[in-house]
Formats: structure tokens, C-alpha cells, sequence
């Protein structure tokens, strides 16, 4: 099935151990303007092989043990973006997290159908009752992105949603099962 405004494919599924690499390298070799905008401070970051690592020793537990889910995002068999979910409670709630990794394929309408499809993923795989997301509030492509897939906005505060993350304000958003 096409995405909005791709005329392409759009594929979701688990992300390979041999790809996490991009997730942490995304996160690593983006510039501190960009950084800025996802709330994310450089100086909170793991080097790239402790990261690396974490996420290694993470994806050898059993799925209900794990502390983070991640999904690879493909637009005709190319990836270019992932979803993760952390915090998780097996059977009942996750943190989603969202990002489109190639520039270009940003503001594209691209992410509301990607979270679509993680969403239905993570409620099946992860047995979730609800799922939250917490982007920084100003930044206006994953809050628009949530709230076209069918998120409902729960609030904004002043929090430090993961460790890469300084104090800064969120937009906390929830989609429940069956909703």
C-alpha cells in the first residue's frame, strides 16, 4: 500500500540487531540546531559503542523482559526511519518514540502513516492496552504527526521524557486499544 504523498511502499517491522547502528548513529552525527529541535543535549549521549551495546544486550532478552521495542520504517525496501517504545509494561502501556532519518523524506506526511502502522504493531506484539508519546512541544512535525494518526492529547509539562533528554516541555499523547 502507498504512503501519503510517496506514491511508494511503506513497510513496518522489527528492526534487525545489524541496524541499530542507524538509530544511534542518527541521533550521534545530527547537528546541535536539530538536536535542539527533538530535545535531545549531545552531552547526555552514550558513546556510539555503549549505546550500541545497551541495545545489543537488550534485544538477547526474551520480548516481555525487554526495556525497548524498535521498528524499521521502509519506503520501497529502503529504510529511513524507526519507531522504538521503551518504559514498556508488557500487556499494558509503552513509550513511543518517532523519527524519519533521510531529510528529505521529512514533511512528506510520511510519519502519521508510519506511527498508523507502528501503533497496530506494538499493540499486537507487545500486548498494549495504551500507547504515550512525548515529543518536545515545540517541535510541530511529531505532534502533528500523533495527533493525525489518532492520538489524543493528554498534556504539556515540564519533564525529562529519557536520558538523552534534558528538562524541557512535552506534549504527552495517548492512543488506547480499540480506539
Amino acid at each position: 500500500m502507498g504512503g501519503p504523498a510517496s506514491g511508494g511502499e511503506l513497510v513496518v517491522r522489527p528492526l534487525r540487531l545489524d541496524e541499530f547502528g542507524l538509530r544511534v548513529d542518527y541521533f550521534r552525527q545530527s547537528s546541535d540546531e536539530y538536536l535542539a529541535k527533538l530535545g535531545v543535549d549531545r552531552e547526555l549521549m552514550p558513546s556510539r559503542e555503549e549505546w550500541v551495546g545497551y541495545y545489543e544486550e537488550d534485544f538477547a532478552r526474551p520480548l516481555a523482559e525487554r526495556e525497548t521495542y524498535h521498528l524499521g520504517w521502509e519506503l520501497d525496501g529502503r529504510l529511513i526511519g524507526f519507531g522504538s517504545t521503551d518504559n514498556i509494561e508488557f500487556g499494558e502501556q509503552a513509550f513511543m518514540h518517532l523519527h524519519i532519518v533521510e531529510e528529505p523524506r521529512r514533511g512528506q506526511g510520511l510519519g502519521a502513516e508510519f506511527v498508523r502502522r507502528s501503533v497496530e504493531h506494538y499493540f499486537q506484539v507487545l500486548e498494549l492496552r495504551r500507547l504515550f508519546c512525548q515529543p518536545n512541544a515545540y517541535n510541530v512535525a511529531p505532534n502533528r504527526a500523533l495527533q493525525r494518526a489518532g492520538f489524543r492529547y493528554v498534556l504539556t509539562a515540564e519533564m525529562e521524557p529519557t536520558v538523552i533528554n534534558p528538562l524541557q516541555p512535552i506534549t504527552r499523547w495517548v492512543i488506547e486499544r480499540g480506539a
